[in-house]
């Protein structure tokens, strides 16, 4: 499931500490945790509509979080058949889940920012790093090779990503770019990294 661009850490961060919710991949036919998937649903006038914070009413139909995956459902008209019923799919769905999946990351990242719980830049990040064991740290996708390994030679037993540009993570601090962010882990921490796993399908092919 981790790719070079999504680094699960030698400790285990608790992602999840209740037992996980298992769904059915429509596509692949394979049972997962829920965390790893996306809710689709039917709309009241027959579109199909990802469900991501999985609260719509109605019947759900899963798929795993993957853009080759959503692309298959869609291709091959499998949505129509496991809903039973004629409905409308969107041209350019996974797209259209990939955005969703990017915004809920940056909103779970704005918060732990406003919480105190996220910094920064490279000196921030690095002294933030020292002091907080088993951190979150993003690098940006388009961050240089030597500044990637210096930040992370100090973060110890830490989950990396490196699926968000500069100018994605810099959004979140208002400014134009950011190379490196670091998070404490903290009650937000899960979300971020589950959301972070779950846009990975779409952006890192065969993520899973």
């Amino acid at each position: 499931m981790y790719s070079s661009d999504i680094d699960r850490p030698t400790q285990n961060l608790s992602i999840e500490k209740k037992p996980l919710r298992k769904r059915r991949c429509f596509v692949s036919n394979q049972s997962h945790p829920t965390c790893k998937l996306v809710r689709f649903v039917v709309a009241p006038d027959n579109s199909i509509v990802p469900d991501l914070a999985e609260r719509l009413p109605g019947r759900g139909f899963w798929l795993l979080s993957s853009r080759d995956v959503v692309n298959t459902a869609c291709s091959k008209g499998l949505f129509t058949k496991v809903t039973g019923s004629k409905v409308t799919v969107r041209d350019n769905l996974a797209d259209h889940v990939e955005v969703q999946l990017l915004q809920r990351c940056l909103n779970w990242l704005g918060m732990a920012r406003r919480a105190g719980d996220a910094v920064g830049g490279f000196e921030k990040v690095v002294s933030f790093l020292e002091a907080n064991v088993g951190s979150i740290v993003f690098c940006a996708s388009d961050a240089s090779d030597g500044g990637r390994r210096k930040v992370l030679s100090g973060a110890k037993e830490a989950f990396v990503v490196n699926i968000f540009s500069g100018a994605e993570l810099g959004s979140m601090f208002g400014r134009e770019r950011m190379v490196y962010v670091a998070v404490r882990q903290k009650l937000l921490a899960s979300r971020i990294i589950n959301e972070s796993i779950r846009l990975a399908g779409f952006r890192i092919s065969g993520t899973f």
